[in-house]
């Protein structure tokens, strides 16, 4: 029971379970007390999405790194040190004033952590996984970024072998700004394809 008498709300199901095999992992030893609340904590505030504004960042300021990171996601990327489970194989997809790049995975939820952190909530939804495919444009809408009708947008499905990073076009206005800063304009959701900056 918490501070004057007020109850927190109960746990689900899938929290109970989680609860029960944090306790039991802990209590066998097999991870330290804490060690799953600082893994979510730093997959969520530094191995994440400052990662991927990084990497957008050093493109939007280096042409040649550019070059690297569009030919080659993978290795560019490792350059700046991130990499390793769920960014094995890295593809970047560049957004242009006629193309509009978005990452779904239509199976599951694959995503590219080392970059991008912990995935939001509506990206695992199946009801983003089949409109996205479906009717990208609408859905687009619905979310915030509208986009005109000559643009073409081009859908890219994640999967356990590939997962792709948007490179989202830099915004106007950017011009000598340090890689900092750059970095300080990127968000997650531009660098998955459903907000442009």
């Amino acid at each position: 029971m918490s501070e004057k008498g007020h109850h927190p709300a109960p746990l689900s199901p899938v929290e109970q379970r989680v609860a029960a095999l944090e306790a039991l992992l802990t209590e066998r030893g097999l991870v330290p007390e804490g060690f799953i609340e600082e893994i979510t904590r730093r997959y969520e505030s530094e191995i994440g999405p400052l990662n991927g504004a990084k990497v957008v960042a050093r493109a939007w300021a280096d042409p040649g790194y550019k070059e690297r990171l569009l030919a080659d996601g993978t290795a560019a990327i490792a350059e700046l040190g991130f990499g390793g489970p769920e960014g094995d194989h890295m593809v970047v997809v560049e957004n242009t004033p006629a193309v509009h790049n978005v990452i779904v995975c239509t199976l599951c939820s694959c995503y590219p952590w080392p970059v991008l952190g912990l995935p939001p909530s509506w990206y695992k939804d199946p009801p983003y996984r089949a409109r996205m495919v479906r009717e990208p444009r609408a859905l687009l809408a619905e979310m915030g970024c509208p986009l005109p009708g000559d643009v073409e947008i081009r859908v890219w499905d994640s999967s356990a072998e590939v997962r792709y990073l948007v490179l989202p076009q830099r915004p106007p206005g950017a011009a000598g700004m340090t890689e900092a800063e750059l970095a300080g304009l990127v968000t997650r959701d531009s660098m998955i394809g459903v907000a442009r900056l």
